[in-house]
């Protein structure tokens, strides 16, 4: 779940659709989970605080609305609004055991919220590069709205985990039976 964005598998993708679901999830989720779900990814060691967690509730507000784009020309636009605003300066890095990775360099005195939306933006441009589309959504499913990343090749993924498609189809196949 945590490769590089560059290679395919959209490695701080999947931590912004976590993210995002996190904060939809719990609009008050608090420094000690976003601190876990950012270590459960492989995020840079940062301590956060209650202010950081406010912060980066405020920034994923940022991030979401990107996500719930379908129209390519507006992401890209938003994209490109935040890597002016927070701009990504890329380099290789090579953790333990891992295969060489393209990560966001921020000064450390600029903090995790500036942080996430560089590492966001690079991620989020580089995926709308490589797929020439908004690869990314909602679910489709009733009562569901988690964001998801779609990693797929073929057609566009329209929910957030096989067990939603999985509901979908069958509630979709006993209400034909029940016509009939």
């Amino acid at each position: 779940m945590t490769e590089d964005p560059t290679g395919g598998n959209p490695r701080g993708l999947h931590f912004i659709a976590d993210l995002a679901n996190a904060v939809q999830d719990d609009a008050e989720v608090g420094a000690e989970a976003l601190q876990a779900l950012l270590e459960r990814h492989g995020g840079p060691p940062f301590t956060l605080t209650a202010a950081d967690a406010r912060q980066l509730r405020e920034a994923t507000a940022r991030l979401t609305r990107i996500l719930a784009m379908h129209d390519e020309d507006r992401a890209a636009e938003a994209i490109n609004a935040l890597l002016d605003e927070y701009p990504a300066r890329p380099h290789l890095v090579r953790f333990p055991g891992r295969p060489w990775s393209l990560h966001t360099r921020a000064p450390r005195e600029a903090g995790p919220t500036r942080w996430l939306l560089s590492t966001a933006a690079l991620a989020l441009g580089l995926w709308l590069g490589e797929r020439g589309r908004c690869a990314w959504g909602q679910c489709a499913a009733p009562h569901c709205d988690h964001y998801f990343i779609d990693t797929g090749r073929r057609t566009p993924q329209r929910y957030c985990t096989p067990r939603c498609a999985t509901r979908v189809r069958v509630a979709s196949h006993r209400a034909q039976r029940d016509r009939s």
